[in-house]
């Protein structure tokens, strides 16, 4: 990866819909050599895809919690069956699984407490070998962002 490699991705985190001439100008290349410089990007897994970045509080989710999950055992079974559980929970946005006194973290979206008492009762109390489940309310995002090009 060079400065030029660099320039275009650092180019699309700040605009995603930039058009491959804007793009191929603004990094000083070509538009055929960029968009082959874009495609080889995405072909080795640099970029993932491109996404629109949604305001939860104005699609009417204004509370996050993240939950904190120890599971009973670390088993590759256990834990697989919890990770296919925590999937097909469409107000989980995220989980990791981390190193630490928890096994997992889950960002959840929920349109008020009540809603997150809801998905609560209705979905995380009936994850799989979970043995302790601590929820974390999010009072204000201070920052974040993804891996920036200069890091890598």
């Amino acid at each position: 990866m060079d400065r030029i490699d660099r320039s275009i991705l650092t180019a699309l985190q700040d605009n995603a819909r930039i058009s491959n001439v804007d793009l191929a100008a603004h990094v000083g290349l070509s538009p055929s050599a960029c968009l082959r410089r874009v495609a080889l990007l995405e072909q080795n897994g640099v970029i993932n895809g491109y996404h629109a970045d949604l305001n939860a509080a104005k699609m009417g989710h204004d509370v996050l919690v993240l939950l904190h999950i120890t599971l009973h055992g670390q088993s590759a079974e256990m834990m697989a069956e919890f990770e296919a559980a925590v999937a097909n929970i469409p107000q989980v946005l995220a989980c990791f699984l981390i190193a630490g006194e928890n096994d997992y973290i889950l960002r959840v979206a929920a349109r008020d407490v009540n809603d997150f008492g809801r998905v609560h009762s209705t979905y995380l109390s009936s994850l799989p070998h979970v043995l302790r489940m601590e929820s974390s309310f999010v009072l204000r995002e201070v920052m974040n962002r993804g891996i920036t090009p200069s890091q890598i």
